[in-house]
């Protein structure tokens, strides 16, 4: 099948531009769409990490305590209920806010198909909720928010 042949109404892709602005560098960034490793990527930023291994575990570092931070502000209680509901809702949703933008920053992170990127976004998740949300390091004596609920006896 000829490359350059297209279906009626479809037209071809747009010419590739160089990376760096100008015309004389032809330099393309190929965008991986699978799963790959290595530490020659680009993650969040243009640019960054770039070829140095030192800057590329700084990257995954970063990622890692982003998700740990997601945790954090998903299982934390900052604002305690107070004499004004109002103040006490646009702080939550401020921080609300604040963890859907960390969020995304991972998960476009975890976009770049770096194989090293994907298990420290799931590390940092684990870590997080390991130390946040799950009963590991909380006295559930004291935490109201963590009480177990039991069913009525059954009458059999």
């Amino acid at each position: 099948m000829d490359p350059d042949h297209h279906l009626p109404g479809m037209s071809p892709p747009p010419p590739s531009t160089p990376m760096n602005g100008t015309d004389g560098m032809h330099h393309k960034m190929m965008m991986h769409m699978t799963f790959f490793w290595g530490k020659e990527t680009l993650i969040l930023f243009s640019g960054w990490p770039g070829t140095s291994s030192g800057m590329y575990v700084l990257a995954l570092v970063f990622v890692f305590v982003l998700a740990v931070l997601v945790e954090w502000l998903s299982h934390s209680r900052l604002v305690k209920p107070g004499p004004s509901n109002v103040a006490a809702g646009l702080i939550q949703a401020l921080v609300h806010a604040v963890r859907v933008g960390l969020a995304y920053m991972v998960m476009l992170a975890v976009m770049s198909f770096n194989g090293g990127v994907f298990i420290v976004a799931v590390a940092g998740h684990l870590v997080g909720f390991l130390i946040f949300g799950s009963r590991v390091f909380k006295d559930t004596e004291t935490t109201p928010y963590h009480k177990t609920f039991e069913l009525p006896p059954t009458s059999n």
